[in-house]
């Protein structure tokens, strides 16, 4: 009773001076007319996407990922059960664009049948990076599913080491991402050295490109091919700012700047100003570092696109490789607008791509990675049909680390310690085992891309042709994938040659499934 007699006081107090304070403030005009029982708006405002994440909305309603596809991710990075039972909860019926992966009765390949089937295949690139123009250091790469360009800064170090390791362990690629090759890139996985438009970790003193510094991080670090960004797909054609605060004595040392200040990357880059000088800096890139050399775009302007297959048709010059990142792709930060309505989705920016390149019959001799939100199976599979040798995975693998989809990505307050330098929450997160859930989820990937390319008949998701996908208008009509995007039957597969190497390499790692020994009476 004596504690209550204290107590009630205390608090009636604080209550009346947080009402007499909001009475006065002039800020917030709901305060000033509910004092005190306004505020409870502002904190239902702050916890709202918590409880719309875990209690009101469905599996499937949620974005960027829902629930059932956050369950997938995290089931698959911890080895648990990633099945789902009773059936769809999916409106297919009622949705337009839903894809149906159209399996088939009779195909050359044979799903095995054990439980454990394609937990450790191996799924290679269906062709050579580089091949097609004679880099030196031409390269297959080891994994059709690699990780995406995530910067050292935006994500915190212990999330670049899990990744870079957990890469090692899958034997896939990690894209450094535009902040430089850190520290935490060299845990033994290869890397896809990104050059953004300041040249973070190959600039000089005044910040302009340092081809010497270049050659010299090549020479010291496994990195097997270099991707020039000129955009990306959550914020096309924006530069970038690293608040001072965030720019530790760590931060600094990668990107080649000073502690400290504000680190602004411009929107264009100053090595190249047209398709012309653009194909000209690739192949300096090439002839100096004998790596693959490529470009990282969002899309929108077809104009580009077209200029630059006619000059590479034209002038023997050209890319080795094209990643296409879709509008719905994710980042650190962007402005809304930005984010929900500049650079096409991925499908159809893609496909637009792709049939430019077709047109100018360079699509055999250009790999194609996607992106934006390709790190899903159903997404993935339909980039391949429509041409993509390569998916590369963003926040999905975010989420296999620990990400929450808590989208505090901008403010330095990541509650799980990977998009954030603070300290505390950082060291949350330990590398070494995060690493195994990254390995884990990235093979689970490739298992169900195995799996499905099985049940369409065919070795390798790459060679998932337009003719398996149809896209759904309605409950009573769809369209196969090609007439969606006024695809010839023969676009979308590698060329006959790399067709012919990816089944060999696929047929000879293990014995195909097959069937019970058949009876006396069977037929054929």
């Amino acid at each position: 009773m004596r504690w209550a007699r204290r107590t009630v006081p205390a608090v009636a107090a604080a209550v009346a001076a947080l009402a007499a304070r909001d009475l006065i403030q002039r800020d917030h005009a709901l305060l000033r007319n509910f004092p005190v029982l306004g505020r409870a708006r502002y904190l239902l405002e702050a916890i709202g996407p918590e409880l719309r994440q875990y209690i009101v909305a469905g599996n499937d309603e949620e974005r960027p990922f829902t629930r059932d596809q956050r369950r997938w991710v995290y089931a698959s990075a911890k080895q648990e059960n990633n099945y789902f039972g009773f059936g769809t909860d999916n409106d297919i019926e009622h949705t337009p664009g839903y894809p149906i992966i159209k399996h088939r009765t009779f195909g050359r390949a044979v799903p095995p049948s054990t439980p454990t089937a394609g937990h450790d295949v191996r799924l290679p690139c269906a062709k050579v990076l580089g091949a097609a123009r004679r880099r030196p250091r031409a390269f297959r790469p080891e994994s059709v599913v690699n990780i995406s360009g995530m910067s050292f800064g935006s994500l915190s170090g212990n999330a670049i080491a899990a990744l870079n390791r957990g890469a090692a362990l899958a034997g896939c690629l990690q894209n450094t991402g535009e902040g430089g090759l850190s520290p935490y890139h060299r845990n033994g996985g290869d890397l896809v050295f990104q050059l953004g438009t300041a040249y973070f970790g190959c600039r000089d003193e005044q910040g302009r490109f340092s081809l010497d510094r270049l050659k010299d991080l090549v020479a010291g670090s496994p990195v097997r091919a270099l991707e020039i960004k000129l955009s990306q797909g959550a914020k096309p054609s924006l530069g970038g700012l690293l608040p001072g605060a965030k720019v530790s004595a760590e931060i600094a040392a990668t990107r080649g700047i000073p502690a400290g200040q504000d680190c602004v990357s411009p929107s264009r880059h100053a090595e190249f100003s047209d398709c012309d000088s653009l194909l000209d800096w690739v192949e300096l890139l090439a002839a100096e570092t004998g790596l693959p050399v490529g470009i990282k775009s969002a899309v929108g302007d077809l104009g580009f696109w077209q200029e630059l297959a006619t000059l590479m048709r034209d002038t023997g010059r050209g890319i080795d490789f094209v990643t296409i990142d879709g509008g719905e792709g994710g980042t650190g930060a962007a402005p809304l607008i930005f984010s929900d309505s500049v650079s096409l989705p991925f499908q159809q920016g893609f496909s637009r791509v792709y049939k430019v390149f077709a047109e100018h019959d360079l699509h055999e001799q250009v790999v194609f990675v996607g992106s934006g939100k390709l790190g899903l199976p159903d997404n993935a599979v339909v980039a391949f049909a429509l041409g993509c040798d390569l998916v590369n995975v963003g926040r999905e693998a975010m989420l296999s680390i620990g990400c929450i989809q808590a989208q505090k990505c901008h403010t330095d307050t990541c509650p799980t310690g990977v998009a954030t330098q603070n300290a505390w929450l950082t060291r949350g997160l330990d590398p070494t085992s995060k690493s195994v859930r990254a390995a884990n989820y990235l093979r689970t990937l490739r298992r169900d891309l195995t799996k499905v390319a099985e049940a369409c008949g065919v070795e390798h998701p790459g060679l998932i042709g337009t003719d398996a996908v149809e896209i759904l208008d309605g409950r009573t009509g769809s369209t196969p994938l090609h007439e969606v995007y006024g695809y010839r039957p023969e676009w979308g597969l590698p060329s006959p040659a790399d067709q012919a190497e990816i089944v060999r390499l696929m047929t000879a790692q293990a014995p195909r499934g097959g069937s019970a020994p058949p009876s006396a009476t069977a037929v054929g």
